[in-house]
């Protein structure tokens, strides 16, 4: 993906995060053709993993989604104006104390726990929510003691309004494991206790256990924002490009120290590039001491020295001197190196890469 620096305000950043959202477009319809005719939501939680939720929920409307989740009740108050009222809003953490009140216009909880079912069946009589259900994750979700006594007390389980059934896979993204398997079983358990409702169980990774998995409404994020998924994961585009900015070149003779803690000392006479990025930018200190890099070209920069708070070092001396001046770019996510690859260096997940993404990237959107 190339960037441009025609657009107003890119000359004065640090750095440029270009967002493809045709290539999210695409890799939703991907999904959606792969697990028809269960139905795609897309996952937008977290700023639709640090990329922006109000510039992409529209564009997946547009291309068919009409089922949005989100974690907390604030993100789905600030998408609801942005789309169309034939859209639905999930919201994962469910209810609250005192936040009954609020939910209206398409935005439906999750109920997590059996005092959840009674708060709203309660309040909202017969208004749609969805339950979850734990299938051994132990995070959210009635276990199966909650389920046998909602199925118990057919009046609250219909007062509860419940139109859908979901679950969350643990080990999806290990397809060997026999914890996907299990979990199955105990969904269509949960199922059989409370009968009736549509079932969503897979997110990004379980998709691609296959249809046994689908049900009704399958739930990716991740898959949508080009992070690898699954080992089984195919057919996904990739979203991010970013690059930042030289903010000064130098020359260094052997012995000289780099950084904080003087944790690098150069063996050599060595040319330098300061970038203008940091961990306050999401380019973690982990990255510090050659784990992390920069590309010029094909031609691959180490990180040297300790990643700072605004900025941090590259040894530049692979290029030709005169190759780079201050205020060029340099790619840090895209054909060389993908957010997953970032990721595997500092030892973290493609996901933890795109929500630490700092806002003060100048953002463009194509």
């Amino acid at each position: 993906m190339s960037v441009s620096l025609d657009v107003s305000g890119a000359a004065a950043a640090g750095g440029i995060l270009a967002i493809d959202v045709g290539a999210v477009v695409a890799n939703w319809q991907s999904l959606a053709a792969r697990i028809a005719p269960a139905r795609s939501a897309a996952v937008v939680k977290a700023d639709a993993y640090g990329l922006g939720a109000a510039p992409l929920a529209r564009p997946l409307y547009d291309a068919g989604c009409r089922d949005f989740f989100v974690v907390a009740l604030s993100e789905a108050e600030a998408l609801r104006p942005l789309l169309p009222s034939d859209a639905t809003l999930y919201v994962l953490n469910g209810l609250l104390p005192g936040t009954v009140a609020a939910y209206g216009d398409g935005v439906l909880p999750v109920l997590n726990s059996l005092a959840q079912c009674r708060t709203w069946a309660g309040a909202k009589r017969g208004q749609p929510s969805v339950i979850q259900v734990d299938t051994g994750m132990s995070r959210l979700g009635l276990d199966a003691a909650e389920q046998q006594a909602l199925a118990s007390d057919p009046g609250l389980f219909a007062a509860t309004g419940a139109r859908l059934i979901m679950s969350h896979l643990a080990c999806a993204d290990e397809p060997v494991k026999p914890a996907s398997g299990e979990q199955l079983a105990a969904f269509h358990a949960a199922r059989a206790r409370l009968p009736g409702l549509a079932g969503s169980l897979a997110a990004s990774s379980g998709i691609f256990l296959g249809p046994d998995y689908h049900f009704d409404l399958c739930r990716p994020g991740a898959s949508l924002y080009g992070i690898e998924t699954s080992p089984l994961a195919e057919g996904i585009r990739p979203v991010v490009d970013l690059r930042v900015r030289v903010l000064q070149l130098r020359e260094i003779e052997a012995s000289t120290s780099v950084g904080y803690g003087y944790s690098f000392r150069a063996s050599r006479t060595t040319r330098l590039a300061t970038l203008a990025a940091g961990y306050a930018d999401g380019w973690w200190r982990r990255f510090s001491g050659g784990a992390g890099a920069a590309y010029f070209g094909d031609t691959r920069l180490p990180s040297v020295g300790r990643v700072s708070m605004d900025s941090f070092s590259v040894d530049v001396s692979a290029l030709p001197a005169g190759t780079l001046a201050e205020g060029d770019l340099l790619e840090l996510i895209g054909p060389h190196q993908s957010a997953d690859e970032v990721a595997r260096a500092a030892g973290t997940i493609g996901y933890e890469v795109l929500t630490s993404l700092g806002r003060r990237y100048y953002r463009v959107y194509r």
